[in-house]
């Protein structure tokens, strides 16, 4: 399964012709390609899919969307989801 994040833009520029930004995900900083969302602005939040920007979103619908995920992790680790090893370590 894949998912779309939700991330705060905060920089733009352009690299090789494409509209290109810095996507800060709680913290967590990314290089993003935002040619999908050319209306995209610094301070906007986007949400991100494998690297590239595919929609805009409200503050609220983001704040909305990280915290349904951190509650999918959190519940993950009560459940022990995250404690598997890697076969051979």
């Amino acid at each position: 399964m894949c998912l779309g994040v939700p991330g705060k833009i905060i920089e733009i520029y352009e690299k090789q012709g494409l509209k290109m930004g810095k996507v800060d995900f709680g913290g967590i900083v990314r290089e993003t390609c935002l040619d999908f969302v050319p209306e995209a602005q610094i301070g906007d939040y986007t949400v991100i899919h494998v690297g590239f920007a595919i929609s805009l979103l409200s503050e609220e619908e983001a704040q909305k969307t990280l915290e349904m995920l951190r509650e999918i992790t959190d519940i993950g680790e009560e459940l022990g989801l995250y404690d598997d090893q890697l076969p051979g370590a």
